[in-house]
Order: structure tokens, then sequence, then C-alpha cells
């Protein structure tokens, strides 16, 4: 069982950064895949960026890739995911999750409480 703690979210103008951490307790924090995922006002939630347990490998969706980053620091245990050149279109709840499945690049067993991020025009 792990714990996860969002902190990061906030208002920021079209063009801006944000970067989001995210504290996981309760586990080894290096045997987990971690994740951000998203949702935005009436729509389904959607993976954003995926990390392996060693940080060798990441995944981005589409929108994502170019303008964020995730990274992980497993001395801390934690994940972060730094937004660049952020679009209104961002503007969603964030969730930090983490997964020890095969499948690292899908990590949705553990949810945090999520973030919320709000880009204005």
């Amino acid at each position: 069982q792990v714990q996860l703690v969002e902190s990061g979210g906030g208002l920021v103008q079209a063009g801006g950064s944000l970067r989001l951490s995210c504290a996981a307790s309760g586990s080894t924090f290096s045997n987990y895949a971690m994740g951000w995922f998203r949702q935005a006002p009436g729509k389904e939630r959607q993976l954003v960026a995926a990390i392996n347990w060693s940080g060798g490998s990441t995944y981005y969706t589409s929108s994502a890739k170019g303008r964020f980053t995730i990274s992980r620091d497993n001395a801390k245990n934690l994940v972060y995911l730094q937004m660049n050149n952020l679009e209104p279109e961002d503007t969603a709840v964030y969730y930090c999750t983490a997964g020890s499945g095969s499948a690292w690049y899908q990590p949705d067993d553990y949810w945090g409480q999520g973030a919320r991020v709000t880009v204005s025009s």
C-alpha cells in the first residue's frame, strides 16, 4: 500500500509554468512506476505521463510531449511533473498515481487526492 499526496497546483496564465510534486509513503517507493493523470471538467480521466521505477523510461500523451516533463527522486520518495507553456486546455485536476504491475506505462493502482490546475487565457 502506498499513500500519495500532491502539491503545487494553482492558477497560472497561458504560457506559464507550474511544477507538481507528489510525496509517496507507506511502501518502498522504487518498487512502483509512477504517473500523472488528469481530469478536466466534463471529461474522462486521461494519463498525462508515466515513469518507470528507475526513471529510465518515460511516457507522455501526445498533448504533453515537448511541454511536460515527469521525473522522480527515489531517495526522497518524490515524483514531479514540470509543466511548461501551459494552455487553457490543460486546466484539470491532476492526480499522482502509482502502479506495481508489469505495465509501467499505466500506473493506476494507487491514487492521490488530486491537485487543481487552472490556466487562464
